[in-house]
């Protein structure tokens, strides 16, 4: 195992010119981002309105093939009041995934619900539609005004798969599940701007779709997020929670529900716009860069995850999978001792403190990912 791993540094110092320091995603600035940036400090609309706001939420309709998008200040952000337009109040319940980042789980619990923890697909490495399946089998149950788990008595108010690393989930299935049992579906498409099913984009396939341009996102503004919907009455209603819930009016000041003020700054929405207008260079670049990835790694004998049959992934980190657990930590040492960067995947939901006492299936595929995947550098690298 060590020559393969002095192999696959050596390699990927190559694919990243010998830098000293070679990190897991940094962003590319190569378009209008200085220009944008200036056009908004000249014009002084650099707060929560501003041209660049309207042009951002226009272009992620179009890109996400959604019929209204709502720029917001994170991805976490989005996703908890994606949860809130879809039906989520307090005392209920929400299937999602274990393996995923921690904003998933905490935007459920923002809006005092409970997670529901079932297993991903080994293939995807997200939500796995048997097994919500066989979880509503067991505890679900239909009553007048939807789904509820017979063992604790709460309404399920909805479900919210995350696309793992940009690989779309599988999604005919999952929304057949979630129709039948009249679950609204909210898609942390957080890692997936770019990536398809059967054409057509994530984000777009649920009630509701959730973006980040976190520094480390393929596209990036510093900090941001979008609400995606075909619904647009929901999507007029995410811009004004997100707005603070203030009513429209030339002077006055009135708020009539409690909103939030997660408002994206222009400044932000200039450099996302700057950024989007580059997307199909930066996927084609990370097209290139995975399938060279996979052909070194199918060479040494470790496994390079690629997209599933009729998806095409953004490829955002990019990942290989290791025998076991102790090829897994010896290849996370040697690499970054190496000043290669890389990482585990997250440590499963239900082991954190504050989610340890959450329902949870057996969670098989997912702790036989925990011990095995790690991501490796993935930087766009024009």
């Amino acid at each position: 195992m060590n020559s393969k791993i002095t192999e696959a540094i050596q390699f990927i110092k190559t694919q990243f010119h010998h830098q000293d320091f070679i990190p897991l995603h940094v962003p590319h600035f190569g378009g209008n981002e200085k220009k944008y940036l200036m056009d908004t400090i000249d014009s002084t609309f650099v707060s929560s309105v501003g041209a660049y706001v309207d042009q951002f939420e226009t272009l992620m309709a179009s890109i996400a093939q959604s019929q209204k998008a709502v720029a917001v200040v994170n991805g976490t952000a989005a996703l908890q009041v994606a949860l809130r337009l879809a039906g989520v109040k307090p005392n209920t319940e929400v299937i999602t995934q274990a393996l995923t980042f921690v904003a998933t789980a905490n935007a459920i619990a923002y809006n005092n619900a409970h997670p529901i923890f079932l297993d991903v697909d080994i293939d995807t490495m997200g939500l796995s539609p048997m097994a919500v399946q066989n979880f509503l089998d067991e505890f679900g149950e239909m009553r007048e005004d939807g789904c509820y788990n017979k063992s604790t008595q709460r309404k399920i108010t909805a479900c919210v798969p995350m696309h793992t690393f940009g690989f779309p989930v599988h999604l005919d299935e999952l929304m057949e599940v979630c129709n039948k049992w009249q679950i609204p579906v909210v898609e942390d498409a957080a890692e997936s701007l770019g990536s398809t099913y059967k054409n057509k984009h994530t984000g777009s396939f649920g009630q509701l779709g959730v973006f980040s341009f976190n520094g480390n996102k393929i596209v990036t503004c510093g900090g941001g997020g979008a609400i995606v919907t075909n619904d647009t009455k929901l999507g007029d209603k995410g811009k004004y929670l997100t707005t603070t819930a203030k009513i429209p009016h030339p002077y006055e000041y009135v708020h009539d529900e409690l909103g939030h003020n997660y408002r994206m700054p222009n400044l932000n929405a200039a450099l996302a716009c700057a950024q989007l207008e580059q997307l199909n260079s930066f996927l084609a670049n990370k097209r290139t860069l995975a399938n060279e990835y996979n052909v070194f790694f199918e060479k040494n004998g470790i496994l390079f995850r690629t997209e599933t049959p009729n998806t095409k992934a953004n490829y955002w980190l990019m990942c290989v999978q290791l025998e076991n657990k102790i090829d897994r930590d010896l290849f996370l040492k040697t690499t970054n001792e190496n000043k290669v960067m890389t990482r585990p995947i997250w440590q499963l939901m239900f082991r954190l403190p504050m989610y340890n006492q959450c329902k949870k299936d057996e969670q098989k595929n997912a702790l036989f990912l925990e011990d095995r995947i790690v991501n490796i550098p993935s930087s766009v690298n024009l």
